[in-house]
């Protein structure tokens, strides 16, 4: 798309999964990148890695999206790059609880804060960087990733599914109030295990869900993702998707 040359495509909460392949997908499609996360050095091998094989610039920015200050200090930066035209929020807070139930009264409430900070508070406070210059100029991509706890509580993971309930509602008041000024936003909801991309010798995935990542079942193909959020970009705006559903065919 030679008109998005120049503009920015910030992928906010970049690990070596999903957040990488959607940042080396809106690189390959000429946009300039800003990866954005908590690790600055493990974000900038990330950059350095897409840059080489896309040809792209990429910019890699530290955040703490459970702290307001933060994302707008990174903002600043991103912001300082040029017109930010897709904003991808992919952020997720890992406790070392989530590995299995937690009992509601063995949570504790730090893990419970921390977690909504993360899946609504920091999306609340991303998108109110970037609509203004996306309002101005009456277009932009609003992306938000979301799960199966979006949609239904489950015993012991209240902090998740309060936190994706939650990012889900924002997304669909957005949409609701900016589809009319141009601007996309869409609530993508990954109903499975996201492994490394297919080929890949990387091993990123809990003890728990090795064994179905090593065996393919079930497990979804992060740059076969990624083509998803190429495509909720390039929509034709008289046929906007506001929630997909994604999961892999073995389910």
């Amino acid at each position: 798309m030679a008109s998005s040359r120049g503009n920015i495509a910030a992928i906010v909460g970049v690990g070596p999964n999903l957040g990488l392949s959607i940042a080396r997908k809106f690189a390959h499609e000429g946009y300039t990148v800003a990866i954005l996360a908590r690790d600055l050095g493990r974000l900038s091998e990330f950059a350095d890695e897409i840059a080489r094989e896309e040809k792209a610039q990429v910019f890699a920015i530290r955040i703490d999206c459970s702290d307001s200050r933060s994302v707008r200090e990174a903002f600043e930066g991103v912001l300082s790059l040029g017109f930010v035209e897709v904003l991808v929020y992919n952020a997720n807070y890992q406790s070392p609880l989530q590995s299995k139930p937690t009992p509601f009264q063995l949570l504790p409430i730090q893990t419970f804060q921390t977690s909504l900070a993360v899946s609504s508070l920091g999306a609340f406070n991303c998108a109110q960087q970037v609509l203004p210059g996306m309002v101005e100029r009456g277009k932009g991509t609003i992306l938000f990733t979301g799960c199966s706890a979006s949609l239904s509580g489950i015993a012991g993971y209240s902090e998740l599914c309060c936190g994706k309930f939650a990012l889900r509602a924002l997304s669909q008041c957005l949409a609701k109030e900016f589809h009319p000024q141009g601007v996309h936003v869409a609530h993508i909801i990954i109903d499975g295990i996201i492994g490394p991309p297919r080929g890949s010798s990387s091993s990123t995935t809990t003890s728990t869900t090795q064994g179905r990542v090593a065996s393919g079942e079930g497990v979804m193909d992060p740059d076969a993702l990624a083509q998803t959020y190429w495509h909720l970009h390039v929509q034709d705006r008289n046929a906007w998707t506001q929630e997909m559903d994604v999961r892999s065919s073995i389910f």
